[in-house]
């Protein structure tokens, strides 16, 4: 299977999200997690798969220089696209409250990056799910951002938490996009190395 094609690679994840975590775990492959803190920050006039092609792309920068011949470096940015324009992680309850209003009653794209980096090569590619709401009340807003604190979560909310249960009525993508990781788009890439 997988880990047996990429036997030769020692695979890192540049992620501290316990989701991605998770997610790549989930394609039975060994890999290890290095951080190196940048700052995202994309240029203004980036729209849509650009911003996140371009902080998935950022956030491989420190490592290039470091990176042996076997090393195989993944990293992968998420945001949410609505009314032309990106949310991404809210810094506090206020900008939380904000965003999941103006997600409430809507449709929005989740879209989702992922850079391939080694020493010879690198590779982004990207996926975007359609994502509806049901009108959120504000006594669910408040109860779910006080509860489960998505301070970490593009849009400020985690598909596979309490709000995605209660208020998503539609989905059309990958599930697994929206929680910040296209698995299947992954494994297709790695399957092709």
């Amino acid at each position: 299977m997988l880990s047996t094609k990429l036997s030769k690679y020692s695979i890192i994840l540049a992620s501290n999200s316990p989701r991605r975590q998770e997610l790549i775990k989930s394609l039975d492959i060994p890999f290890s997690i290095k951080i190196k803190e940048v700052e995202e920050i994309y240029p203004k006039e980036l729209n849509h798969t650009e911003i996140t092609d371009f902080l998935a792309n950022l956030k491989a920068s420190p490592f290039k220089k470091d990176l042996k011949e076997n090393e195989l470096l993944i990293t992968s940015d998420t945001i949410v696209w609505i009314h032309s324009k990106a949310l991404g992680k809210p810094k506090n309850y206020e900008e939380a409250f904000q965003m999941l209003k103006e997600l409430s009653n809507t449709t929005h794209e989740v879209i989702t990056s992922i850079c391939i980096t080694s020493k010879s090569f690198q590779k982004t590619i990207n996926d975007t799910t359609i994502v509806s709401f049901k009108k959120l009340l504000d006594e669910e807003i408040d109860y779910y951002i006080n509860t489960y604190k998505p301070f970490d979560k593009a849009g400020a909310y985690g598909i596979q938490e309490w709000i995605g249960k209660i208020g998503i009525t539609k989905i059309e993508g990958s599930y697994f996009n929206v929680m910040g990781f296209p698995v299947h788009k992954l494994y297709k890439e790695l399957s092709n190395l």
